[in-house]
């Protein structure tokens, strides 16, 4: 083993109190960090697959329909206030081609295409206000696992037969293979079979989602071969903003991203990292300082050792590189340590804290990356802390040294 090691590990020997009390401070703090950093980003994952197991992460709409100002014969407008147009339900033009050019834009892994609009579900005098959805199966499911959300019967869609939501089943008193009616505003009715149930854990869609075949919402909604919207999913959902604000522009479309419309989570996430980021910063530099004070005493304990040491020819770099291997030794037992407590601590906040349904918060794992960058942060800070009592211990004169100790 080098010399330098050597007197090293023989110097945290040596003050085995002072050394494990700042190897348990180092624990502490970095247990701290990634406990904190695991916690936020397990529930903020947890939260994000909630939001997003009931939507896709882009949806594309027909443009929106703009007012145009009256003009007189010398084309100067008439009204000097333009009123909104009331929006009506629109198929999006030629939408099977662009179905294949979404498909093809980089980040977008599936497409599905949906007849969505509003209408009635009816069962002898009960009525309730739904959504109708009209979608393929096999593709929807690519967007949403709506298996995993089914409570009674199955997802299968086919001919005048679909699922409902659970509070809607009870509101009208149905149960799978029962009958409803589904009635649009302009007076289209159908008879729907129940296959099912789901609840996607938010109420409201739970009371309002109706699914039938595509061809039954566009025969109900009065839109023969077209479909309202096409729901993407990509594969980085933390870009799906640009990868939105890209099709809006290659397509003329409007595309809006899961991002957009979850703008305040979006704002709590931000808000929540720099809270983390902020405790981070400042459990880091408490760290720091602890070690930083540990080897200043260390170094004024031992000024006869480190005289000695320079008397038989240890030059000024050897006791420099003594002190900074102590700084970094201690960082590096205590961030493993830290980091083994952590993810203990982690394990058991998810299995004592849950759900109302008794489901976990979130699923605790391992996130390497996390916790490396943690062992570069705590060895660096403790390198750094050792900076100041190394160059104090490099130097000292070996003689005033021998004769203070």
């Amino acid at each position: 083993m080098p010399t330098d090691w050597t007197i090293a590990l023989r110097f945290l020997r040596e003050g085995r109190m002072q050394t494990l009390l700042i190897i348990a401070g180092v624990t502490v703090g970095v247990a701290v960090v990634v406990f904190i950093t695991a916690l936020v980003k397990g529930l903020q994952t947890s939260l994000i697959n909630r939001t997003l197991g009931t939507q896709a992460h882009i949806v594309v709409f027909p443009p929106e329909e703009l007012a145009q100002p009256a003009l007189d014969r010398t084309d100067s407008a008439i009204a000097a206030r333009i009123e909104a147009r009331a929006q009506r339900l629109r198929s999006i033009d030629q939408w099977e081609s662009m179905m294949a050019t979404l498909a093809g834009a980089p980040g977008v892994i599936t497409v599905s295409p949906m007849v969505s609009g509003p209408g009635f579900a009816s069962r002898g005098t009960a009525t309730k206000a739904v959504a109708i959805l009209g979608v393929d199966a096999d593709r929807y499911r690519r967007i949403v696992a709506i298996d995993d959300d089914m409570i009674t019967g199955r997802f299968l869609i086919t001919g005048t037969s679909g699922p409902i939501g659970s509070e809607l089943a009870k509101d009208l008193g149905v149960t799978v293979g029962d009958k409803i009616r589904l009635t649009t505003t302009d007076g289209r009715e159908e008879f729907l079979t129940v296959t099912g149930t789901f609840d996607v854990g938010v109420k409201e869609l739970n009371r309002r989602w109706v699914f039938t075949t595509t061809k039954l919402a566009q025969t109900l909604l009065d839109l023969p071969g077209g479909v309202t919207n096409i729901d993407m999913t990509v594969d980085d959902i933390f870009r799906a903003d640009r990868i939105a604000a890209g099709l809006a522009a290659d397509t003329g479309l409007r595309v809006e991203s899961w991002m957009q419309t979850n703008a305040q989570l979006l704002t709590a996430f931000r808000n929540q990292n720099i809270s983390t980021l902020t405790i981070r910063v400042f459990v880091t530099l408490i760290v720091a300082l602890g070690i930083a004070s540990v080897l200043v005493v260390s170094v004024v304990q031992k000024q006869k050792e480190i005289g000695i040491l320079r008397a038989m020819g240890a030059s000024r770099g050897a006791m420099l590189r003594v002190f900074l291997l102590q700084g970094a030794l201690v960082a590096l037992v205590g961030s493993v340590f830290g980091s083994a407590l952590a993810m203990a601590m982690v394990r058991l906040f998810a299995r004592l804290f849950r759900n109302v349904d008794g489901s976990p918060i979130f699923t605790p794992e391992v996130d390497w990356t996390l916790i490396l960058s943690t062992w570069l942060v705590a060895l660096a800070a403790g390198a750094l802390a050792a900076l100041l009592p190394a160059r104090r211990a490099a130097r000292l004169d070996p003689v005033a040294a021998i004769r203070a100790g």
